[in-house]
């Protein structure tokens, strides 16, 4: 008997209604009939161009988006909109930009406190300090910043700030939706040791959403390529890298860069 899947989608479609001309309404099927299982402690990566549907699947799988069919399980038990609140403890979210996912009035205390507000995880202020200082020393960063504002940090900072807030409810499972794709490429490596570290010590499950394949085979176990709202290959990540079978995963593995010239050439 194979371990229960920690999170299990099950033909999950988004659709979204949009204008078209002479004020017609057109469907975008942006999700159109996805599934996957994630185990706990596992990364399954999900890759794919720009447009293909993979930020809607992860925010869709949160119930930021109410999908327009489907169904989410976590750790056995449905998703609805009717228990959503009581997995929201478990279940997190990294967002791509971290220069807009920050908000600028706030201290970095304050944007990591507040999961801790909402979910009262603390029973005095000086447990809710200690927690922060705990949360920033985790992702790499120290107590000192916890006063300042998040425009007073690099992106990298910026980000880890952001896993840093979706660490403070102690979540089982984070979807990291294109977390280093804003970063510089030095700071790229550095950010996602740090998603890798955290999975050691505390044994988070990822979907971890990017267009980069090469970080994706670096960072997860199974890859999920994803297009045009559907996933068209699953499976082990170098069997997937070194033995593409769909003609899309072909082509994106062609367009990965060679660092070696003479073998581009």
């Amino acid at each position: 008997m194979s371990e229960r899947p920690l999170v299990e989608v099950r033909d999950l479609k988004e659709h979204f209604t949009v204008k078209g001309g002479m004020g017609t309404k057109l469907k975008l099927k942006a999700v159109d009939g996805v599934s996957f299982t994630i185990n706990a402690g596992e990364t399954l990566g999900l890759v794919g161009e720009s447009g293909c549907g993979k930020t809607t699947v992860g925010r869709t799988l949160l119930r930021l988006y109410k999908p327009t069919s489907g169904e989410v399980y976590y750790n056995g038990t449905l998703i609805t909109d009717q228990n959503i609140q009581q997995f929201r403890k478990d279940m997190q979210i990294v967002f791509q930009d971290p220069y807009s996912s920050l908000n600028p009035r706030m201290t970095v205390s304050d944007i990591i406190g507040e999961p801790l507000d909402i979910h009262k995880l603390y029973s005095s202020q000086q447990e809710r300090k200690d927690k922060i200082a705990e949360l920033l020393h985790l992702v790499g960063l120290n107590s000192d910043h916890a006063n300042r504002y998040a425009h007073e940090f690099s992106g990298g900072q910026r980000q880890r700030i952001g896993i840093a807030r979706a660490l403070a409810v102690n979540p089982k499972f984070i979807v990291c939706d294109e977390p280093v794709s804003a970063l510089d490429v030095s700071i790229q490596a550095q950010v996602i040791n740090t998603f890798e570290e955290l999975q050691q010590k505390l044994g988070i499950a990822y979907l971890f959403i990017a267009h980069d394949l090469m970080v994706v085979q670096h960072m997860s176990r199974r890859i999920a390529v994803m297009y045009l709202g559907k996933i068209v290959e699953i499976g082990d990540a170098d069997e997937i890298i070194e033995h593409p079978v769909h003609p899309y995963t072909q082509s994106l593995i062609s367009a990965i860069p060679l660092p070696d010239p003479k073998l581009a050439k």
